[in-house]
């Protein structure tokens, strides 16, 4: 082991050079579809680990919690060395989650890579999370191809014959294909679909270390009748000599997977907004190791030793110890004080990472998931990793102690700034600290590491569900005073068409109030469904609300538009309802009426007046709770599908789609996440654990009339507030 890695350590510096035979590469695949086990059998062809080891070891789930569950929680990054026709390759892996409470670490992941290896299960086939991952790479134009694990429990389990497993096979590559065509960019949907043809899929199995495809099957002569007959009869080890999985996965990795010069061409104007002219716009481009450095953060772990890791890819240029980048967008300076790559657990020192490359970086203590960090301090920054959904579950947590609550806010601010995907909200003022995340396990896992990682004690409330917030109908022109009366402000508001809110998830309408293509952008929303003169009068976007300005000639309201938005702002992010954010809402500036001396029109006097008008305004358009739903996925047998379908229509679970292979019947069922707490357990008793489960989110919808005064008073009470909203009068001053 301490030879193969002097070896590396030696090889892997002057291979970084080479950008046409680097692969960046990510292993994405719904939950327990064999991704790490896959992973093994490629750790185990660089020497990293024992092939006896190989798919049993799980070497990527160093994580204690990861053990425990047999899961993934977090990104595994290694780089390998592969031999391909006479030449050495160097492939940087990263190893992604599949449980869809961690789906925000599979979304900065696709930001580093280049090509993803999509791992899909013989048996369960295409699955919730499998669209979803691949949405997630194809959105960062990230190539894919195919492996389909798991194919000796097809043939022992479900006893498949050689035409049978074939079709299976066919029917899988169809809808991976079907899912690229709707999701691929335009100019790829050809391209990059998957054929077994070209070997651009595999077939195989992680936990037994085989794998085949058509090139390796003419290159060896290997049929699929012979794996049949090697599985049934127990040969595994044979085929596994015969066909070894991870020659098979890196030569398709090599051939079918673009290297970075030629992938940063295509996938640098999708991430990246700024002039291509510039000096490192060309540098990014042609993937230039000696032009301007521009590095973005993907993630940020912790290591109890060498304390915080910023690891992403180096875009343009070199990171090398002692250099100073900036924190695009600031003034913050960061001086690397150690480069290295890492290699599952462990990490590699290097002198340097040049462009092209995934890197781990000691020093960049401003950095954070999505930071840009660049010897150009004035560079465009990446454009933010969108992630597919957004925290739907809240706990909130203190310190058993009042002394560690200095303490705990610093570990929540840590936590906060490791995992994107969680929401931290520290209120100095109630002395509540409210962690938001994707679900139960997400939010429990991270208390779990609090309590252990960082050593502090908690208590914590039950979790409780986010909501949103928006109008049935159109409301308004609404007036809002200020507090000396001398300003007004009417606002109308209604829903955003849906279009819009899709546009601005994507983010393809941008977040703040200054837009680079005004021209673009009304275009945008004018083939969206809102009308281009009131395109023309957009102000401000946050989150996915829109402030339009509608009116026209008055006077001074210029000079308080910026008030205005901060008081668009504070209204969005606090609805009139239940203090929840609002979502989708469209809001129209109609007229003003305002002091002609500055000094009655500061702050005070008109944040309150236009936050009023906007409350309101949406009062009169009969405000409403929005719940987030999940699509739930149920495979059973058929003896227990019937308690299975009452568990979830007990739980307010509309059945979508119900389909059957063989004796294992598939149910698709939209659930709101307030009743799927305790699932888990729930559905084990109700099939005597024979279930597989997995959940996806599908935004929200409207809480059911009759119970939303219900939902709408808990929430209220739970802030402090009084159970009754208030109505339009409150906000008339």
């Amino acid at each position: 082991m301490t030879h193969i890695r002097a070896e590396l350590a030696k090889a892997i510096p002057d291979m970084m050079r080479n950008t046409d035979r680097i692969r960046n590469i990510g292993i994405v695949a719904h939950i327990h579809h064999g991704k790490t086990t896959l992973s093994d059998n490629l750790l185990a062809a660089a020497g990293m680990i024992s092939n006896e080891l190989a798919g049993k070891q799980l070497y990527l789930n160093f994580d204690e919690q990861e053990q425990a569950r047999l899961l993934t929680i977090n990104n595994a990054d290694v780089t390998i060395v592969h031999e391909f026709n006479n030449e050495t390759y160097l492939i940087n892996l990263i190893d992604t989650p599949g449980h869809v409470d961690f789906g925000g670490d599979v979304t900065r992941a696709m930001r580093a890579v280049d090509g993803a290896v999509v791992v899909v299960c013989a048996v369960e086939g295409v699955m919730a999370q499998t669209e979803t991952v691949l949405r997630q790479a194809l959105r960062e134009k990230v190539k894919p191809i195919l492996f389909i694990n798991k194919v000796d429990r097809a043939i022992k389990e479900l006893q498949l014959t050689a035409d049978a497993l074939q079709k299976r096979f066919t029917n899988i590559i169809s809808e991976v294909n079907e899912l690229i065509r709707k999701m691929a960019p335009e100019e790829f949907v050809d391209e990059w679909s998957v054929d077994p043809r070209d070997g651009s899929v595999a077939f195989g199995s992680g936990y037994d270390n085989w794998a085949i495809s058509v090139p390796y099957m003419q290159k060896t002569g290997v049929k699929f009748p012979d794996i049949i007959e090697y599985v049934t009869t127990g040969r595994t080890k044979e085929i596994a000599q015969k066909a070894k999985i991870n020659d098979v996965i890196f030569d398709m990795v090599i051939r079918h997977l673009p290297n970075p010069r030629t992938a940063q061409k295509y996938r640098i104007p999708n991430i990246w907004k700024g002039d291509t002219s510039s000096a490192v716009g060309i540098a990014m481009a042609t993937t230039d190791a000696e032009g301007p450095t521009a590095f973005m953060v993907t993630d940020i772990t912790m290591d109890p030793s060498a304390g915080e890791i910023a690891t992403g890819r180096v875009f343009s240029g070199k990171l090398q110890k002692g250099m100073e980048l900036s924190v695009v967008g600031t003034k913050i300076r960061n001086r690397i004080q150690h480069v290295s790559l890492f290699m599952g657990p462990e990490r590699l020192m290097v002198e340097e990472v040049q462009a092209g490359n995934i890197a781990a970086v000691i020093g960049l203590s401003d950095a954070f998931a999505g930071t840009t960090m660049s010897t150009v301090q004035d560079m465009m920054p990446f454009e933010e990793i969108r992630h597919v959904s957004e925290p739907v579950v809240t706990v909130a947590i203190e310190p058993k102690r009042m002394a560690d609550l200095p303490k705990l806010i610093e570990v929540m601010r840590k936590i906060a700034k490791e995992d994107a995907s969680l929401r931290v909200e520290i209120n100095q003022e109630t002395g509540e600290h409210l962690l938001s995340g994707m679900g139960e396990l997400h939010l429990e896992i991270t208390q779990y590491r609090i309590i252990n990682d960082y050593k502090v004690e908690i208590e914590s409330s039950k979790p409780i569900v986010v909501y949103r917030e928006l109008v049935r109908h159109a409301g308004g022109p609404f007036e809002g005073k200020s507090p000396n009366k001398h300003n007004k402000f009417y606002f109308e508001v209604e829903a955003l068409p849906t279009g819009v809110v899709e546009a601005i998830r994507e983010g393809e309408i941008p977040q703040g109030k200054s837009f680079k293509d005004t021209k673009a952008l009304v275009t945008k929303l004018e083939s969206l469904g809102v009308s281009r003169e009131e395109g023309r009068g957009i102000v401000a976007v946050d989150g996915t609300n829109i402030l339009f300005d509608v009116t026209k000639g008055i006077q001074n309201l210029n000079e308080t538009m910026d008030l205005v938005v901060d008081a668009f702002k504070e209204a969005v992010n606090r609805g009139p309802l239940a203090n929840e954010k609002v979502y989708g809402l469209k809001i129209r500036l109609v007229d003003a009426k305002l002091h002609e001396d500055s000094i009655h029109r500061g702050p005070a006097q008109t944040i309150p007046a236009a936050r009023s008008g906007i409350y309101g305004a949406m009062v009169l358009g009969d405000r409403m709770l929005l719940e987030p739903f999940q699509k739930v996925t149920v495979n059973v047998p058929q003896e227990v599908l019937a308690p299975s379908t009452r568990e979830l229509q007990r739980r307010r679970g509309e059945i979508l789609d119900m389909t059957s292979v063989g004796d294992l019947q598939t149910i698709i069922a939209k659930v709101p996440v307030a009743e799927l707490f305790g699932f888990a357990s729930d559905i084990r008793s109700a099939t005597a654990g024979k279930v597989l489960w997995s959940t996806e989110s599908m935004g929200f919808e409207p809480v059911p009339i009759e119970l939303q005064p219900k939902v709408v008073a808990e929430i209220r009470q739970r802030r402090g507030l009084k159970p009754e909203p208030y109505d339009a009068a409150y906000y008339s001053g």
